[in-house]
């Protein structure tokens, strides 16, 4: 992080050896408005962020950012992004506890590197002159759009990787990157930026609409937000249960709908003697452990499959169209990665080990023809499964259930 600072201050030192248009502070000046405007009249969304604080923040300043990088010359690009992000800090993050100054500063940094490399692109293929004379020139300026966008892009999501890489640990590289919906929303405040960009080349005024399109964007993304909480479970981001019965009762329904035969499998999942691991290595580690499992449920079903945290140590897993030996062989994959997790217990030690008891169930092969009916049949599995010794598969039937040991590693009909 260090490094990044010093590697901006050099770069906003280099800068302020070039002459600057006054043209170009002008433009500077609007741009640097319409963001403090944009921050100004969506901070009551950031209120409302901090009201559910495990909410991630988007602010959307990436817009006037590149505007800023294809139109301006470095010095302007760069002040342009100090401004913005002084502004943010005083008007909502001065009490965010979440994010200490060496953050702030660190975030800065990274955008003034990322918008420099933008500006140099759109320098060395002529863009920005093209934009400031007025006579763009088709393709060859949209590919240096594109350029832009992409060294901006590359350069912020290379300083973030590197950090989170360092700093956490990771089940995959990908995910030092970002989600899919973060990345593709970054390309989309680049986009916008362009026409921003187009647009103060040709008049600054012109500018100012897009404040209203930055607000409205800024007020969907958080609806989207609050809508994802609304179904998540805050402790391990799987659905909460509420959530979860709502789609197994719609798949349960499709499943009756459709025209030729289809089977649904739903799985009861609970963690084998967690109480003990409270008890031993404190409930800061029970919840690690928690986080841990939902992540291996979650990577062990099939794409289309849902998870839920019904509470507790307690899961559920919906299985649209799948047969009975596909269930069983899913149940068997999650109960063989559950049993191989290491998890750090914040001592230097490690806990092992860990086993969950699963019932599964399959519509329709039990006599039920409810949601509830099946779950009662999948928990009644899942006791079995406890009772039989934990750590292994039980299946639901009508006539007979079948047990996957992980003693044995094969199958027993237990009538």
């Amino acid at each position: 992080m260090l490094l990044v600072d010093l590697g901006a201050a050099v770069g906003v030192f280099l800068c302020a050896l070039s002459p600057v248009p006054a043209r170009s502070w002008v433009i500077a000046g609007v741009l640097a408005a319409c963001a403090t405007a944009h921050l100004h009249f969506s901070r009551w969304i950031e209120r409302i962020r901090r009201d559910h604080s495990h909410l991630p923040h988007v602010d959307l300043c990436s817009i006037w950012i590149f505007a800023g990088a294809l139109v301006l010359p470095p010095l302007p690009a760069v002040l342009l992004v100090i401004v913005i992000y002084l502004h943010r800090w005083w008007v909502v993050g001065r009490w965010d506890a979440s994010r200490p100054p060496h953050r702030c500063v660190f975030t800065v940094s990274m955008m003034i590197l990322a918008a420099l490399a933008a500006n140099g692109v759109s320098h060395a293929s002529g863009l920005r002159e093209h934009l400031l004379a007025g006579t763009p020139s088709g393709l060859l300026d949209l590919v240096g759009i594109v350029g832009a966008a992409a060294a901006q892009w590359g350069v912020n999501s290379l300083l973030v990787g590197v950090v989170i890489a360092i700093t956490v640990k990771l089940r995959k590289i990908g995910e030092a990157l970002g989600s899919g919906a973060d990345n593709l929303l970054e390309v989309g405040q680049l986009a916008l930026g362009a026409f921003v960009a187009l647009a103060v080349a040709w008049w600054p005024g012109f500018a100012l609409p897009m404040v209203v399109a930055a607000v409205a964007l800024h007020r969907t993304v958080l609806i989207h937000q609050l809508e994802l909480a609304a179904r998540t479970d805050n402790k391990t981001g799987l659905l909460n249960a509420e959530s979860w019965h709502l789609q197994a009762r719609l798949e349960l329904q499709r499943t009756r709908d459709r025209q030729t035969p289809s089977t649904m499998g739903l799985f009861m999942i609970d963690v084998d003697h967690f109480k003990d691991i409270n008890d031993r290595y404190g409930h800061q580690v029970g919840d690690t452990v928690l986080r841990e499992i939902a992540s291996t449920l979650a990577g062990s079903v099939r794409r289309g499959d849902s998870v839920g945290r019904f509470g507790g140590e307690e899961f559920a897993v919906l299985l649209p169209m799948v047969e009975r030996a596909e269930a069983l062989a899913i149940a068997e994959r999650v109960r063989a990665q559950v049993f191989g997790l290491v998890i750090d217990d914040c001592l230097g030690g490690t806990v092992t080990g860990l086993g969950v008891s699963i019932g599964v169930a399959i519509w329709p092969e039990i006599d039920e023809d409810t949601l509830e009916g099946v779950l009662a049949a999948a928990d009644s599995a899942l006791y079995e499964a406890k009772r039989l010794g934990r750590d292994q598969v039980q299946l639901a039937g009508t006539h007979r259930r079948l047990r996957w040991a992980p003693s044995a590693r094969k199958t027993h009909a237990v009538d």
